[in-house]
């Protein structure tokens, strides 16, 4: 429990539990590791403590009765697992999930998109900038430029997308959003490669082999390559 524990806090401290939950759920995520520790460390007081008898005296040692409680040894194989999540950090949701799962894209709602954000070019989420020229047919886009940043993935034909990953709560529930590039796209990357890419509006669209869904594009202009952020999730 102390090393389960442990690895949760530790993740929780050093934003790395961000692969794998929103940002939302730190506080959650701490109280919880708190507590469990504080079971663990009382765990061990009760297990560790000199036995007494009624009156509260110690009590005589009793080697059938401390032999009768003995766990196996196999039990400590249960520090495995624990260890793991303490030593090793699984990565974030990349491009082979993103490979193996359709863009999340889905049908249009009716929705009234806001103004792009002030300046040239514009920064936003793969997710808005999908959404506008999908479903809103770039109208409020119209001719600027935008920013976006995510990772390279292998689409259709080998050709390179664009891609985030978003999730509602966690990673387990974690599904792409997929942009095709157009115009100066970027070649020779290998996947899961964070690029941040400078284009405009594009009406061409074309289909997600997983599942069928329209795929957006974007007229590249520029890009370059990024580090990976701390969040990788939109």
């Amino acid at each position: 429990m102390i090393f389960f524990a442990g690895a949760v806090l530790r993740a929780t401290v050093t934003d790395l539990y961000l692969r794998y939950v929103k940002a939302e759920l730190r506080p959650f995520l701490i109280a919880a590791s708190l507590l469990l520790i504080t079971a663990a460390v009382m765990t061990l007081w009760h297990e560790l403590r000199p036995p007494v008898d009624g009156r509260g005296d110690l009590a005589e040692p009793d080697d059938k009765h401390e032999h009768a409680h003995r766990e196996p040894r196999v039990a400590w194989l249960l520090l495995l697992p624990a260890l793991g999540l303490l030593l090793v950090a699984p990565p974030a949701l990349g491009s082979y999930s993103a490979g193996q799962t359709g863009t999340a894209l889905g049908d249009q709602e009716s929705y009234d998109w806001p103004p792009l954000p002030a300046g040239d070019p514009a920064r936003t989420t793969v997710f808005d900038y999908a959404g506008r020229a999908l479903f809103d047919k770039g109208r409020s886009i119209g001719n600027r430029r935008v920013e976006l940043t995510g990772f390279v993935t292998p689409g259709p034909d080998g050709e390179p997308l664009l891609a985030r990953m978003i999730m509602s709560c966690c990673a387990a529930d974690g599904r792409p959003i997929k942009l095709g590039m157009a115009g100066n796209p970027p070649v020779g990357l290998a996947g899961d490669t964070w690029i941040q890419v400078t284009g405009r509006y594009s009406d061409r669209v074309t289909r997600d082999p997983v599942n069928n869904e329209e795929i957006p594009y974007l007229e590249v202009e520029s890009w370059r390559q990024v580090s990976p952020p701390k969040n990788p999730y939109e």
